[in-house]
């Protein structure tokens, strides 16, 4: 079954490049590597599939962490139509000019920047914390939603990957605490930093992108395409300021106390989605208070609001179901072994890290997870570590970089909906406007991994 599990992700990627339509996309993929399991059962009536698939479907909600992030991005949309509706974006936006904090683009791409790298804990909220924020001052000054979306989705992974303070972090610990190395699991992560070159070298070309105020590729066409457009996504008239900033302040204090709490007074070891469906929920609830306080909804109207803002986001979330429905099946069907396994077992020693890198890629690409990439690859990287000699750190940082680069590029990838859900960006805009510039960075990284073993290991 090994060569015919590649072929669910290949039908996603088809058809939402052919057909420009991510749900059905992921729908028919999942609904073929259903089809492929039962093949390979031949007892199995292959009828069955649609049942099975509607199944693996069920199982993915039934999962509670899987569970925890489709109520968060539910709960986003009632939050992103809380701030919205009550003039606190507006207000926020006025605020921000006025203390010289956003009075140009360059200012307004920086303060998205440094947002997404000061909240570092988890991904997903430093995606949605940055996103919020910024949304009115990229309306304001006619940048488009699809930069925002690259933006915060090229800062917020690279610097979790980096810091790894975080859910990421806490796996690779304890995938790294399974085998005797002559270094501590720490230690390892800790020289993983100067040598991601995929992370840094992503945020170096965002923060570029900042501070010359240039875009290229597809992007520079949305860019053109925001500049002659009159619409604004956020046109409700400013009132005040703390209905955007505090339920945004409880979410993001609310997600740090929280991961202690779960973690029971080790941020490390703290559940990232337990803790950013509270914190969002939390937010939520202040959000609700604070209008009912100021009497700018009645009660009705405020749960109406809520109702309204889920409903906007919920062709996201079933994307992001599916999504989630699709790594399952393709876990089951062992995509990510066999893509791991086309690393081979004969090639030079400089040539394993930009491999593995490549590898990281092409499974989080396909598989649209990068936490599944780290798992199948970490146990597969160890051992070469133990055996060939390499320098752990490196081996490490190739295929934890391979892993958000694949990611970057994946119209399959629950992250990337959840960028888009952020910056209020259509999915398949923020792919194509996105992924110049990860292959880019993809790239470099591949030389600079091939540079890195010629010096370390000759």
């Amino acid at each position: 079954m090994d060569i015919y599990s590649i072929i669910p992700p290949i039908v996603a990627i088809v058809v939402v490049f052919w057909k420009k339509e991510v749900i059905l996309a992921l729908f028919l993929a999942i609904l073929s590597a259903e089809f492929i399991s039962l093949f390979a059962s031949p007892d199995t009536s292959l009828w069955l599939t649609p049942i099975n698939t509607i199944e693996q479907i069920v199982s993915i909600v039934s999962d509670p962490g899987n569970a925890r992030v489709l109520l968060f991005s539910l709960l986003v949309g009632a939050l992103l139509a809380f701030i919205r509706d009550s003039g606190g974006v507006a207000a926020t936006v006025n605020f921000l000019i006025n203390k010289g904090i956003g009075k140009s683009k360059r200012q307004v791409g920086s303060l998205t920047m440094f947002t997404g790298i000061a909240v570092f804990i988890e991904s997903n909220l430093s995606v949605l914390t940055a996103g919020i924020l910024a949304r009115g001052l990229f309306d304001k000054y006619k940048m488009s939603r699809a930069r925002l979306a690259y933006i915060i989705d090229s800062t917020s992974a690279p610097v979790c990957i980096l810091i790894l303070l975080n859910g990421w972090g806490s796996l690779v610990l304890g995938l790294l605490s399974n085998y005797e190395l002559t270094e501590t699991p720490v230690s390892i992560l800790v020289g993983t930093i100067p040598l991601n070159f995929y992370a840094l070298i992503t945020l170096f070309v965002v923060a570029y992108t900042i501070a010359k105020d240039k875009v290229h590729g597809p992007m520079k066409e949305a860019e053109k395409l925001c500049e002659t457009s009159n619409q604004s996504l956020e046109n409700t008239a400013p009132t005040k300021a703390r209905f955007m900033l505090l339920p945004l302040g409880v979410m993001i204090f609310g997600m740090i106390a929280f991961m202690l709490w779960t973690g029971q007074g080790n941020l490390i070891q703290g559940s990232g989605t337990k803790s950013v469906l509270y914190s969002t929920f939390l937010a939520c609830v202040v959000a609700y208070l604070l209008l009912l306080w100021h009497k700018r909804f009645t009660h009705h109207e405020v749960v109406q609001l809520g109702f309204k803002g889920i409903g906007e986001l919920l062709p996201v979330v079933t994307i992001v179901l599916l999504s989630l429905t699709l790594g399952a099946s393709l876990k089951e069907l062992g995509t990510g072994v066999y893509v791991a396994g086309l690393v081979g077992d004969y090639l030079p020693l400089v040539l394993v890290a930009p491999m593995l890198f490549i590898a990281g890629g092409i499974m989080s690409f396909t598989t649209g997870t990068s936490w599944g990439t780290f798992a199948i690859l970490v146990p597969i990287g160890v051992p070469l570590i133990q055996t060939l000699g390499l320098p752990p750190s490196l081996v490490i940082a190739a295929i934890l970089g391979g892993g958000v680069f694949g990611d970057h590029c994946s119209p399959i990838s629950d992250t990337t909906a959840i960028s888009s859900i952020a910056a209020g960006c259509d999915l398949l805009t923020h792919v194509k406007t996105q992924m110049p510039y990860a292959l880019f960075a993809g790239a470099l990284s591949i030389v600079a991994y091939t540079v890195a073993s010629i010096v370390m290991i000759a």
